[in-house]
């Protein structure tokens, strides 16, 4: 079975024919992991046993005639979204051996339309970093290139996509977690609007940026995964209650007409390589070809949003990961001659070695931007940018219909290459996360490659639960481009 040459929309037809079968699938599936995760690394758990008792359900309900939309699918999940009796880690040594009693709300509502789960990826310890360097258990690598980093945090989600380890992945995006990876793995990612997906059962960095989405091999695919796990629920207070569109049905090609808007902040960004420009400006003229119309924008608080998030992010995860203290769950300390003498000896201990620098490095700047005398100066003022932000997408899209941007300022870089320097690495998030302070959706979808031969994306962001217009525009793209799904990846062979 040429698993390279399978995406899921393909697969429901051969499924659905009964040309194959999910348990055929699934163990081609598995054989793929078994042969490319020594080169990779994407997975820390694989569920070998759990997916063949799945496909043989979904190939019993194909035969009944009552297969679910996604039946008898492989897909991989990223490790911080929870899954009943199987491990979810967070790539974290504190979550090493946590079981949940119960499953995101994503996961029923992919149990119940009959996928098949392969597998836990890896990523950045509890999503947090852009390489997934900072996983607890091991470096995951660009399948295009094994000396590069697939980008972060959902970066064992892009490179199994694109190693064929599964048709399919669900991801998260806290400030470009899904956009980021897809665009170095050279695959379709893209985040929804803020409470269009349930994150009910997703372990929390920053509760009010965190947001799951898929990441697939073209656009079709990513419409399919998002009409599963798309929708309402009330055990997710920011869940919001708003109609879900048939994603599917948007994909008609026609953008005639549409108006995106190009902000001039982004193009004076400094850092951009000639080769992201290059992508872009041909992107531009696809577009441009298909009947779109360009609009010049501003989003004149651009140059603060780094700054803002970096300083609410931390603010949220130093309150949501203080939960991690050796006492309720997960990881605690042994006792040492003289340590863990009290209560907060072991805390200490516990989440000195439970958590990793990245990790440790966010909580102390999020308590200190949320500690008495700095709250106002640092948590509020960022609060109050986040404001103005959302404000700039407001009125840009007064103009436009959906905006065009690079995804990060370059192609995947070599491991080590902005390990000593955080800054640098927090830069790589500066056309994302603005996304997430606003709330908005982003995309994106391959437009290139650099002269190394490495994958670029292309950002598309739109007005709030917009995702239709956005799948439209990148399924427009993908047809008259041949980005997608490319065969020169390394691991392919």
């Amino acid at each position: 079975m040429k698993l390279h040459e399978l995406t899921i929309h393909e697969a429901l037809r051969l499924l659905n024919k009964k040309e194959i079968s999910a348990a055929e699938l699934t163990n081609a599936v598995l054989d793929r992991i078994s042969q490319v995760e020594p080169l990779v690394d994407a997975y820390i758990t694989v569920t070998a046993d759990t997916a063949r008792k799945a496909a043989e359900a979904a190939d019993q309900a194909i035969r009944r005639g009552e297969a679910g939309a996604l039946a008898g699918i492989p897909l991989g999940i990223k490790d911080l979204i929870c899954t009943r009796g199987i491990p979810t880690t967070c790539a974290s040594r504190m979550l090493e051996d946590f079981r949940p009693p119960y499953d995101a709300t994503v996961m029923e509502k992919l149990n119940a339309a009959g996928a098949v789960m392969v597998g836990k990826l890896n990523m950045d310890e509890f999503a947090m970093g852009s390489s997934t360097e900072n996983s607890g258990f091991k470096p995951t690598r660009n399948p295009w290139d094994p000396s590069r980093v697939p980008g972060g945090s959902s970066g064992g989600s892009a490179a199994s996509v694109a190693a064929d380890m599964c048709l399919g992945a669900l991801g998260s995006d806290t400030g470009g977690s899904i956009r980021q990876p897809a665009s170095h793995c050279g695959v379709v990612g893209i985040k929804p609007t803020y409470g269009r997906v349930s994150r009910y059962g997703l372990v929390a960095f920053a509760s009010s940026l965190d947001q799951i989405g898929p990441m697939t091999k073209d656009v079709t695919d990513a419409a399919i995964l998002l009409n599963a796990i798309s929708g309402y629920d009330p055990r997710d207070s920011t869940s919001v209650d708003q109609p879900v569109p048939d994603y599917t049905k948007a994909l008609t090609r026609d953008i005639r007409g549409i108006k995106i808007g190009i902000a001039k902040e982004y193009q004076e960004t400094a850092g951009i390589c000639e080769s992201v420009c290059r992508a872009v400006e041909q992107a531009m003229a696809v577009f441009r070809s298909a009947g779109a119309e360009f609009v010049d924008i501003s989003l004149p608080h651009t140059d603060y949003a780094v700054a803002a998030y970096y300083l609410i992010a931390p603010a949220e995860a130093s309150s949501n990961l203080a939960r991690y203290d050796g006492v309720k769950y997960g990881f605690r300390a042994t006792s040492e001659p003289g340590r863990n003498r009290n209560l907060f000896d072991m805390y200490k201990s516990t989440r000195s070695s439970g958590f990793g620098a990245e990790v440790k490095r966010r909580i102390l700047l999020g308590t200190y931007a949320l500690s008495a005398g700095y709250y106002d100066a640092y948590y509020k003022k960022a609060s109050q940018v986040r404001t103005l932000i959302k404000h700039d997408f407001k009125t840009a899209f007064d103009t436009c219909d959906i905006i065009l941007a690079p995804v990060a300022p370059t192609p995947a870089f070599a491991f080590g290459e902005n390990t000593d320097d955080p800054l640098q690495m927090y830069l790589s998030d500066i056309f994302t996360l603005s996304a997430n302070l606003a709330g908005i959706p982003g995309l994106s979808v391959p437009c290139g490659f650099s002269d190394e031969g490495l994958p670029i994306g292309l950002q598309l962001m739109g007005s709030y639960f917009e995702e239709a217009s956005l799948l439209n525009a990148a399924y427009c793209f993908e047809q008259q481009t041949d980005y997608s799904n490319q065969k020169a990846n390394p691991a392919k062979h």
